[in-house]
């Protein structure tokens, strides 16, 4: 990050993006996500949902709450999805 606060995002991350178009920066704590402002459709609030399942789901983790299984016992519970 420069001292102007910006930053570069590599040629090879850029596909679909050109010079002009508006982004929407959403921060969540030490994570920015990057959209295109044309793109505020179902896809984006789905990913934004996601991403408050993710962080409520790793708090659960981090204070305890998961559980632990073996690999096979995993993949059968996978397959009653």
């Amino acid at each position: 990050m420069s001292s102007k606060g910006q930053v570069v995002i590599p040629q090879d991350m850029r596909d679909g993006f050109t010079e002009g178009d508006k982004l929407i920066v959403i921060r969540d704590e030490d994570k920015l996500v990057l959209r295109k402002a044309s793109e505020l459709d179902k896809q984006f609030l789905e990913d934004l949902e996601f991403a408050k399942r993710s962080d409520e789901a790793y708090e659960r983790i981090k204070s305890g709450e998961g559980i632990t299984m073996n690999f096979d016992d995993f993949i059968k519970e996978i397959k009653k999805w």
